[in-house]
């Protein structure tokens, strides 16, 4: 049944949502549960019964009629699949078993076709178990969104239908009570047990601020808790829609196997019946010549070929989703393991993408002092998501500054912002840009050199990020922001360069000096500073041409182009823009960059497994084969080690649902 097994995935996964409250416990899919094995059993035990009668002397009509009801327990669904596909014009190696099995009894091999039978449906009962379990693995994800939410009002609370929840809904959150939507917290302190979205093993602590997904399970404390996205944007429904689409696609290797698969099946029915007429012309038994042919047909059938492929991937992208990292399809879980070569972005990736301003510096004539000019900074930058947009914002907010409303705002990704505030076009972007958004074709280049103009020189680059604010076009002050690198960084970027056999290449639109304090710190050689995103495509389009297959990782809306263009994009997804998780081909939940190694090592077993199980599957092919036409290869014998293969391909490719997998 290896020809629809795989297929059975994306349908198993789809499962409701369980109610509000703790999570239980993943479930595992009991082999009974599933339609196949309760075929499988019937068949089974019609055999068993029938084998009974025949051994005992009984009539021949009793043990025949037990030998029927296996038939038809085994057989039925393969058999309606086969010929469902034979009125598309395809041949489904499935019924070449079942085609197998009617010859044998045809010929008066009646025990021996319904062992193959049995031995058939009990095959294809393992083989959707695995699956199932597979299923299982990335259930623990799925089962986890409440159905409930508690809303605060004006009038007090109400629970409502966690899919009902809109943004900027007031949500309460007493003790052990899973939160229903994703969010910030605006109130109270508690721990959040958010291990199976993001992969976290110990709870965290959340304060008001902290960012809380929708499914993780509240501590001990009383939240209150803003939501910030939409119930069908939420983690748990990008997870769901991720993991869909993941198991409706295919990876090359299987696009390749099922392309020759069909070429195949007809060259096995035509070698069979080769194999039948050619010794029947030489004087062969009728029946002698009719039971290898069969046995052929059913040891050259590519079943366990065609299993080869998916359940590896399946696996790698269930475990991965286990760990905070959700890999979009077959396809993505593939090209992660080819990669050689790794191309990092700098804010929001090696740093944590927090940036604080660290330095306000008016230019004299400006006539602005300190604060005033972080506030016009400020509300020119209010309406960005950028991470240093917040950080001026926070920074003005942090010292009690009034922030005017800003119109006829205007961003362009590695430049900068600009906006009307107070009747004047305030621009805030990059030292050394001559052209910022608003205006852009009217403005004349900044003035240089910047430095000479600030109350104190600089004995040095300052160490950060600094940017330049012009009022109607006249610079007015910089503002330096610095950004604290990730404690994960030097070691996720040595495991990198140990997988690739290469440093990676640090691309980013931040300043020179910047760029390379932290290429410094993560032992980075390479870097690429002062870059917009079409430059970051350029790099990275320079190292395909160069030979290279390059992963880029990367979180901002100006690392979307970058991402898209390379052989393989992963985005960090806590604070990545939603154009870059939507670009990406895996997205890392949490803000923890080990996982970017550890994903691409998990993609690289994948595909060990994969050629693993190909060198198997060839190898029992062509043995059986072989033994079949130079020998005599019973026909029981020659089931047994086609299904065995089948099986053992599988489960070989279910390793990977270990948690050693993600170790490595």
């Amino acid at each position: 049944m290896c020809s629809c097994t795989v297929g059975r995935v994306s349908t198993t996964l789809a499962s409701p949502p369980t109610a509000a409250g703790p999570a239980a416990p993943r479930r595992r899919t009991r082999l009974l549960a599933l339609p196949e094995a309760r075929w499988a059993l019937a068949a089974t035990v019609a055999f068993l019964a029938g084998l009974g009668f025949d051994v005992g002397g009984a009539p021949s009509w009793v043990y025949g009629i037990l030998y029927a009801v296996a038939y038809a327990a085994g057989g039925w669904e393969p058999a309606l699949e086969g010929l469902r596909a034979l009125r598309e014009r395809t041949l489904d190696v499935d019924l070449l078993m079942i085609v197998a099995a009617l010859g044998a009894a045809a010929i008066g091999q009646v025990l021996d076709g319904a062992l193959l039978i049995v031995i058939f449906a009990t095959s294809g009962a393992l083989e959707a178990l695995a699956t199932a379990r597979t299923a299982d693995s990335v259930r623990g994800l799925l089962d986890l969104a409440p159905d409930t939410a508690t809303r605060l009002t004006d009038d007090g609370e109400e629970t409502v239908p966690a899919a009902e929840l809109r943004v900027g809904d007031l949500l309460l959150v007493r003790p052990g009570e899973r939160i229903g939507g994703d969010g910030r917290v605006v109130d109270g302190v508690s721990e959040a047990d958010q291990a199976t979205v993001t992969g976290e093993p110990l709870p965290v602590v959340k304060r008001p601020g902290d960012d809380v997904f929708a499914g993780t399970l509240n501590g001990t404390g009383v939240l209150r808790v803003r939501v910030e996205r939409d119930p069908a944007d939420s983690v748990i429904a990008r997870i769901v829609t991720l993991v869909e689409e993941a198991s409706r696609t295919k990876a090359p290797t299987q696009l390749f196997i099922e392309k020759i698969e069909q070429r195949y099946a007809v060259a096995v029915v035509a070698a069979t019946l080769a194999v039948f007429a050619l010794p029947l012309a030489f004087g062969t038994d009728l029946t002698d010549a009719l039971l290898r042919a069969m046995t052929f047909m059913i040891v050259a059938s590519p079943c366990a070929v065609v299993l080869a492929t998916m359940p590896p991937l399946l696996s790698a992208i269930a475990t991965a989703g286990r760990h905070g990292v959700l890999v979009k399809s077959a396809v993505a879980m593939e090209r992660l393991g080819e990669i050689d070569t790794a191309a990092l972005d700098k804010t929001g990736t090696l740093t944590e993408g927090a940036p604080e301003v660290t330095d306000v510096r008016p230019l004299p004539g400006s006539g602005l002092d300190a604060d005033a000019l972080l506030a016009l900074a400020a509300a020119a930058e209010h309406p960005s998501e950028h991470p240093l947009a917040r950080a001026v914002v926070g920074a003005a907010r942090a010292r009690g500054l009034r922030i005017s409303p800003a119109r006829e705002f205007v961003a362009t990704p590695g430049r900068g912002v600009g906006a009307v505030v107070d009747g004047c076009v305030v621009e805030v972007g990059r030292v050394g840009d001559t052209h910022l958004p608003a205006d852009a074709d009217t403005h004349d280049p900044a003035p240089a050199p910047l430095h000479s103009r600030l109350d104190r020189p600089h004995p040095r680059p300052p160490a950060g990020t600094t940017v330049l604010v012009t009022r109607d076009a006249t610079p007015v002050g910089t503002l330096v922001l610095t950004d604290r690198l990730r404690p994960a960084a030097p070691a996720a970027t040595a495991a990198l360069a140990g997988l690739t056999g290469t440093t990676p290449v640090l691309l980013t639109g931040d300043n020179a000096p910047a760029a390379a304090r932290v290429a410094e710190a993560t032992g980075i050689t390479d870097v690429r500073a002062d870059l917009l995103p079409e430059d970051k495509v350029n790099a990275v389009r320079g190292l395909h041409l160069a030979g290279r297959k390059v992963l880029f990782v990367g979180d901002g809306v100006n690392d979307a182009p970058a991402l898209a263009a390379a052989h393989a994009g992963l985005a960090m997804g806590r604070a990545g823009s939603d154009l870059a998780l939507e670009t990406a081909d895996a997205v890392v939940v949490r803000d923890d960059l080990t996982a970017v190694p550890a994903v691409v090592r998990l993609s690289r077993t994948a595909r060990r497994l994969v050629l693993q199980n190909l060198v198997i599957a060839g190898t029992f092919i062509t043995g059986l084969v072989l033994w079949d036409l130079v020998g005599h290869l019973p026909l029981p014998l020659g089931v047994a080690g086609h299904e065995g293969s089948t099986v053992l391909v599988g489960l070989n490719g279910l390793r990977l649902l270990r948690e050693r997998a993600w170790q490595g």
